[in-house]
């Protein structure tokens, strides 16, 4: 009995044993697979951050691929095809399940290379546009210049302009004391004022050129129209024609001014004139230069 009972003892000790190293290893296996499970999450947590990470890198470069080529720079067509590539790994990478760290892996060294080739068109771009804020302030400035020197040209072009006209007025001949007297005829060629129409036969003339030292030198000619007092020319009674203008004159005056004072005197020989006013002006080709009247009774 007493060996029996030592026997039995000694069985449940040995059981007791085995279940307790059965647990053990129970307890180790679960640890171990749940270790496992933990490393695995993590694992996948990690792919997945890393996924967003490229996808929002390549984001980022879309955008600043998409504002360079609106800026219309002449790399814009490199700017294009590098944005396809972008597009076209964000299309890729989002069809990955988010566990397989290798294709994430491939993706994200893509991105790199093509991030790396967009920073140095990017250093171009930024080149460029300094040349052109550089070219542009040079060419403010050409205009600045330019528009100073045509606001100087205007001004000097006006100041001659008036120059000229104040040249051209003060070249002008002033026609003075324009006078004209009815005569008569002697026989003897002595002539004798009158006021009396049956009685004149000769209309004499006068009038002064001033002196104009800035007027031209030369041969002068000057229309003279009498007209009586029923509105008829006497006279030549010539018509002569100043572009759209047409002139009938009484006879013309002529000398050869030089810069200094000198009379004209014309007689004009005239025959049964009646009585009334009579008009004399005195034309520079069609323009009227002096006028006066007189009254045979």
């Amino acid at each position: 009995m007493t060996s029996e009972t030592t026997t039995n003892k000694s069985n449940n000790s040995g059981l007791k044993a085995i279940i307790a190293i059965l647990a053990l290893l129970l307890l180790g296996s679960l640890g171990y697979m749940y270790k496992l499970s933990t490393d695995s999450q993590n694992a996948l947590s990690l792919v997945k951050g890393e996924k967003e990470s490229v996808m929002k890198d390549l984001e980022v470069s879309k955008q600043s691929l998409d504002e360079a080529i609106a800026s219309n720079t002449t790399l814009s067509d490199e700017l294009i095809a590098e944005r396809d590539k972008i597009q076209q790994l964000m299309a890729d990478l989002e069809k990955t399940k988010g566990n397989d760290a290798a294709t994430i892996s491939k993706y994200k060294e893509e991105a790199k290379r093509v991030q790396a080739k967009i920073a140095v068109l990017m250093k171009q771009i930024e080149g460029l546009q300094k040349e052109n804020a550089n070219l542009n302030t040079k060419i403010d400035s050409t205009n600045t210049v330019l528009t100073q020197t045509r606001t100087v040209n205007d001004t000097l072009m006006s100041q001659n302009n008036n120059l000229a006209k104040t040249v051209e007025r003060g070249s002008k001949l002033s026609v003075l004391n324009l006078q004209t007297l009815a005569v008569k005829q002697k026989s003897s060629g002595k002539q004798v004022e009158t006021d009396k129409a049956n009685r004149a036969d000769v209309l004499k003339v006068s009038f002064m050129i001033a002196e104009n030292q800035i007027a031209k030198s030369g041969d002068k000619a000057y229309y003279v129209q009498i007209i009586d007092s029923k509105s008829n020319v006497l006279g030549d009674k010539k018509t002569e024609s100043f572009g759209e203008k047409s002139l009938t004159y009484s006879f013309i005056a002529t000398v050869k001014y030089e810069n200094k004072t000198v009379k004209i005197e014309k007689d004009l020989p005239v025959t049964n004139i009646q009585e009334g006013t009579f008009f004399v002006n005195v034309f520079d080709k069609s323009e009227l230069v002096s006028k006066s009247s007189f009254t045979l009774r």
